[in-house]
């Protein structure tokens, strides 16, 4: 491997390594009224108090508490509203699944589309592998496949 798929790899592993946390964070899921208000309300702030803090008006705020319900407002706004109930705005993009096992899923997928093609084809000639072979021959091509450039990963559908 190149120093260059390396240091990918310690990207990712690092990166999964921050994300772990935050897949067992189930309990901040958005409140069904939303962050703002729940935490606004929490405070005892009105929504003229919190304009005011922000340099908003008041039905400025109670639209941007509509936005983050139905999943409009920006990321901005959202600073700019967190600033205002003195708060720290945490954004984050959570895999459901570990990196490696998603870039692992995607090869086996690949690795299977692949064979099924050449497979189909084998039989029609009377030439279909035994399915143990099949098998490591999948498995060997799924290895193959994860030790390239993962971005060929997802050139396909």
């Amino acid at each position: 491997m190149t120093y260059r798929g390396d240091a990918k790899t310690l990207a990712r592993k690092n990166l999964e390594r921050r994300l772990a946390p935050l897949r067992k964070a189930n309990d901040l899921l958005r409140p069904p009224r939303g962050w703002i208000k729940a935490i606004r309300e929490a405070l005892g702030m009105t929504t003229a108090q919190l304009a005011g803090r922000i340099d908003l008006t008041q039905p400025r705020v109670s639209q941007i508490e509509r936005g983050e319900v139905n999943g409009t407002v920006t990321l901005n706004t959202l600073r700019q509203i967190a600033e205002g109930l003195n708060c720290t705005l945490v954004y984050a993009l959570v895999p459901n699944e570990p990196l490696d096992d998603m870039l692992r899923g995607r090869a086996q997928l690949i690795a299977r589309q692949q064979f099924n093609t050449t497979q189909h084809t084998m039989k029609l000639e009377n030439q279909a592998l035994e399915s143990s072979d099949l098998e490591a021959a999948r498995r060997q091509l799924t290895e193959e496949l994860l030790r390239g450039n993962p971005a060929r990963l997802w050139d396909s559908t």
